[in-house]
């Protein structure tokens, strides 16, 4: 029983396909950097996970080049506002 649960909890710790990576975070004003390897489109539902990070939320805002866009594409770096610290490394995924 315990190897059929163990499969589980790495689901959990991976939601959904990874969209991309945090490069930086802003505490100040809530935002992190992320280099994306996938689209993100606001109102995106995601999880942020890493060693000390596990977040859920919607996409409220994205920004590239400082301008506030819909959708974002792969290989691009974009601001995301986050409701919570999180740290470079930290992957996002899409649930």
């Amino acid at each position: 029983m315990v190897e059929e649960k163990k499969p589980a909890a790495a689901a959990e710790k991976q939601p959904g396909k990874s969209v991309g990576k945090i490069t930086h975070f802003f505490g100040k004003i809530e935002v992190a950097i992320v280099e994306l390897t996938d689209t993100l489109k606001v109102n995106d539902k995601i999880a942020i996970r890493g060693a000390t990070t596990d977040i859920e939320q919607t996409v409220d805002s994205i920004e590239l080049d400082h301008k506030k866009i819909e959708e974002a594409k792969k290989g691009d770096a974009i601001g995301l506002s986050v409701k919570d610290k999180v740290r470079e490394g930290d992957e996002i995924f899409k649930l």
